[in-house]
């Protein structure tokens, strides 16, 4: 058993707390919020008032947060985690954030001895849940080593990529492959909506042929079903398209899908999706198309 602190209850947090819990961890929550506490403390999780004295005492401080406004906040600001954090904890953020956050973070933490892992995850509400996500870690590969028994109960895969900062760059790189599936999806259902095609018929071809994706087959009976209840919003989605072509640009490497896709996101952003699921950026382009794609 790992004395565990967990920052962050939001779409993910809440998920990843009860995992850590039904593998007999000892977690102690924080949140900014305090309706998701309850849901924690109610799965056997303690509450604690403050970040200093969630930490206090944990071997191991994970956090989850939405952006990198919230993560500089809550580690970076005086009295943050940063500053109350023991030297002998291991730090872990799970957060989708720029690069640069993490390098800020990281050099917050190892100017005091503290040992770091950027671990992004891949999935959304589901995945949380199901104790399913995919783990992209950048760091030592000895403090990898120290904590593998706390990302198996939240995860299917878990992959070390490198050293530090190596994380946060391959989530940032498989965020551009879920948004450009996702406007491919878009294009393809509005194209053959066009043309007279049967749109049911049209998916049962993508989940067969060589170009299938869990992807498509999760999304698209959703968007037939004119269903695009939240499990990632579209809001987040809008700010990972921000950080990928900020990081791209910074690198001189083209994102010519991601472009596409940032301006059917903001269009949907405009049109008040924001909290609808991040597949709601295929709205966008249909009606762009001046087609619907809900089945009648």
């Amino acid at each position: 058993m790992t004395q565990i602190a967990f920052l962050g209850l939001g779409t993910m947090g809440l998920g990843m707390v009860k995992n850590l819990l039904a593998a007999d961890h000892s977690v102690t929550v924080w949140n900014r919020s305090d309706a998701p506490v309850a849901e924690a403390v109610a799965a056997g999780a303690t509450s604690a008032p403050s970040v200093a004295a969630a930490v206090d005492g944990a071997e191991v401080v994970m956090y989850c947060f939405s952006n990198d406004e919230a993560v500089r906040s809550v580690v970076l600001e005086a009295g943050g985690l940063a500053s109350v954090v023991d030297s002998s904890s291991i730090v872990i953020d799970l957060s989708t954030i720029s690069p640069e956050a993490s390098a800020a973070e990281r050099e917050a933490y190892e100017a005091k001895g503290v040992r770091f892992l950027d671990a992004p995850v891949f999935g959304s509400r589901g995945e949380a849940n199901s104790g399913g996500l995919w783990i992209v870690v950048g760091g030592d590969s000895e403090v990898f080593d120290l904590v593998k028994n706390v990302f198996e109960p939240i995860s299917e895969t878990v992959h070390l990529m490198g050293p530090g900062g190596s994380g946060v760059r391959m989530k940032l790189v498989g965020n551009l492959v879920v948004a450009s599936q996702l406007l491919a999806l878009g294009e393809s259902l509005s194209l053959a909506a066009k043309a007279g095609l049967d749109l049911k018929k049209v998916l049962q071809v993508l989940e067969v042929t060589d170009f299938r994706s869990p992807i498509f087959d999760g999304v698209g009976p959703a968007v037939l079903a004119d269903d695009y209840s939240p499990s990632f919003a579209l809001k987040l989605m809008q700010k990972d398209v921000g950080l990928i072509q900020d990081f791209a640009s910074g690198l001189g490497a083209a994102v010519p899908t991601v472009t596409a896709a940032s301006h059917y996101v903001n269009a949907a952003m405009d049109a008040g999706w924001g909290e609808e699921n991040a597949s709601a950026l295929i709205k966008a382009l249909a009606d762009e198309s001046g087609v619907s794609l809900a089945s009648s």
